[in-house]
């Protein structure tokens, strides 16, 4: 009851709040326009009767946060969908990456009748909704003398990340044996962990080469370098001066089959007249297109997916899906997913959202309104 009672007062605020908040960002004005409308204009579902909700667990590195940190907006929405429209609200539970995420969905789809909302709260870039970089995929083989390790892992369904790892099988003995005796550790380890594993540990076994370590380091070399560098030259050519052991490749690229299984899921949960809602960080940013070593976070937008290049991601899935997405421009929050949901339901405008409808679908903004998709 005490959670109604703070969803009506948040509510009200939001109504006051909201009026003035009218206009789209005026940097991403050309591909996101502002919501001024009902939500009939939209060809949504007005009232919607079922709602999933999904909270993508995953630790921010760089922060204190709790990693379960997306389930409290998801029951205060759950709390807020329950007492305006009395909907049925279902919320997936402990997706801790996208491995997690299949199982669920496909129970759903088969049990349920069509969503008319799905929400995703999760950590998120230009690329949609961000889980921990898992590995999905692990395969290990000896090939003409040569061992080879790679590694699929995503944090993006669609964007894969691949790690390979080469190394001579009779180069060292000792090295080789540890590879093939910790697989499994890898699977679970970071490819930044892993590399600084191997390289500690060629370190140790593998022997410095005398000549060259004295031709960089030696004490002549030293003399004249000041103290407080000279720890950090001896490292590196303690690093240098060794035969590698093996070499690690580490790519990113784009898979399009995993992205369409990822919004045929979509698809199979919601209805036609659905809303898919990522409550993430930038799923509504235009991206900047980049030729040369184009950034990780930007791959799909700019891939040909879903007859790419799309102007966000939320116009990359609205083309995939043949469904309504809508996100918010720039960085955003627990408290900010709540509000945005709150307000967009409520039928009340507000700056940096996106809101992308499939291509050649009905546009809700009248021509006068100056407003462009």
């Amino acid at each position: 009851m005490k959670n109604i009672l703070n969803m009506s007062l948040l509510t009200v605020l939001l109504f006051a709040a909201g009026s003035a908040d009218v206009y789209a960002d005026q940097y991403h004005s050309k591909s996101c326009s502002a919501f001024q409308g009902k939500l009939t204009n939209l060809k949504l579902h007005e009232s919607p009767k079922r709602v999933l909700l999904i909270p993508l667990l995953s630790r921010d590195p760089s922060t204190n946060e709790t990693p379960r940190w997306p389930e409290q907006p998801a029951r205060v929405l759950k709390t807020f969908y329950k007492s305006r429209f009395n909907s049925e609200v279902q919320i997936l539970h402990d997706i801790w990456n996208w491995s997690d995420y299949y199982p669920q969905v496909e129970r759903l789809a088969l049990e349920s009748p069509p969503f008319d909302r799905i929400i995703f709260i999760s950590h998120g870039g230009f690329d949609g909704p961000v889980m921990k970089n898992a590995v999905f995929r692990q395969k290990y083989r000896i090939n003409e003398g040569k061992g080879e390790l790679v590694q699929l892992s995503e944090a993006q369904p669609g964007l894969l990340n691949r790690m390979e790892i080469t190394y001579g099988l009779t180069k060292n003995p000792a090295f080789s044996d540890y590879i093939a005796s910790n697989l499994d550790n890898f699977k679970s380890m970071k490819s930044s962990d892993i590399f600084q594993q191997l390289k500690n540990l060629e370190m140790r076994l593998q022997p410095l080469d005398q000549s060259c370590f004295e031709r960089y380091c030696g004490p002549d070399k030293l003399a004249n370098s000041p103290a407080r560098l000279k720890p950090y030259r001896l490292d590196i050519c303690a690093r240098t001066c060794r035969e590698p052991l093996f070499e690690q490749k580490n790519t990113a690229e784009i898979a399009s089959e995993r992205f369409f299984t990822f919004t045929k899921s979509l698809r199979s949960l919601l209805a036609e007249d659905g809303l898919i809602f990522f409550g993430t960080c930038n799923p509504g940013s235009a991206a900047p297109k980049k030729e040369d070593e184009p950034d990780t976070t930007e791959l799909l937008i700019n891939s040909d997916l879903a007859g790419g290049p799309h102007q966000t991601y939320v116009h990359l899935v609205s083309a995939a899906t043949g469904r309504i997405a809508a996100g918010p421009i720039g960085k955003s929050s627990a408290e900010d997913i709540v509000n945005r949901v709150m307000l967009f339901e409520n039928n009340r405008p507000q700056q940096r959202l996106c809101i992308a409808l499939p291509p050649g679908n009905y546009r809700p903004y009248p021509e006068s309104t100056g407003a462009s998709e």
